[in-house]
């Protein structure tokens, strides 16, 4: 997996998709939107490089803790820039550290059993992309019954093309077919556009066989996303 990069006055992903994304949303709200998805992809990062799983426990318990810490107004500036930067952006709009360390859990659970089973798919998809979704919509200032619904179906079929193993990514796109079977984004306020276009890709992921993975950023996906940007469909 590609490692994270960002420049210090506008952050960048290395999802091509998430970045596209981004741009549906409103441009105040895209490097607190951007800080909080690099913010996942570096757990992401550190679970995909893990060779011994205890070590990347602890790597990913450090960055649970230090999120919380960033709740104590005494404690002093992260020197760890995407740190410092959740702090100053998320943090401090409103976004609390304990809310952005819940991820940890969904990426931990990846760490129990090589390969994962049901159970810690289903703990991934719920600990990652529920809070994950219910978060951006909460900066994006809107809302849906079934956010949380799409995020655990968005990040299965995400999971789906990351696990190595063929049946548990064949389990992993089924269930992220039936949970995103139950979200209607065309029912979703504008400003969720972003999270929209999301779930409309992952519904595509899902639907791949089990043996072939997704081109992200390949030419008809982004005119995909396109073509809802302007229609919503």
């Amino acid at each position: 997996m590609a490692s994270y990069t960002r420049t210090p006055d506008r952050p960048i992903l290395a999802d091509p998709e998430r970045q596209l994304a981004l741009s549906y949303a409103p441009p105040l709200k895209r490097d607190a939107l951007a800080l909080l998805w690099q913010l996942d992809e570096r757990m992401a990062a550190i679970t995909a490089a893990a060779r011994e799983p205890a070590i990347a426990a602890m790597r990913l318990i450090w960055w649970r803790d230090a999120l919380i810490q960033l709740d104590c107004n005494d404690t002093p500036r992260p020197a760890e820039p995407l740190l410092a930067a959740s702090a100053t952006r998320l943090v401090a709009g409103g976004l609390p550290g304990r809310s952005l360390a819940e991820i940890e859990q969904g990426w931990a659970a990846l760490l129990d059993h090589d390969p994962p089973g049901e159970s810690e798919i289903i703990r991934h998809a719920e600990g990652r992309g529920a809070p994950l979704f219910t978060m951006s919509a909460s900066l994006l200032g809107g809302a849906s019954t079934d956010i949380g619904e799409a995020g655990a179906g968005w990040a299965l079929a995400d999971l789906g093309h990351r696990l190595r193993d063929i049946d548990s990514r064949r389990l992993a796109r089924s269930l992220a077919t039936r949970r995103l079977a139950r979200v209607d984004i065309r029912c979703w306020p504008a400003t969720l556009k972003p999270l929209g276009l999301l779930v409309l890709l992952a519904r595509q992921d899902a639907a791949l066989p089990a043996a072939q993975l997704r081109r992200q950023g390949a030419p008809k996906r982004l005119l995909r996303g396109l073509a809802y940007r302007l229609t919503g469909r």
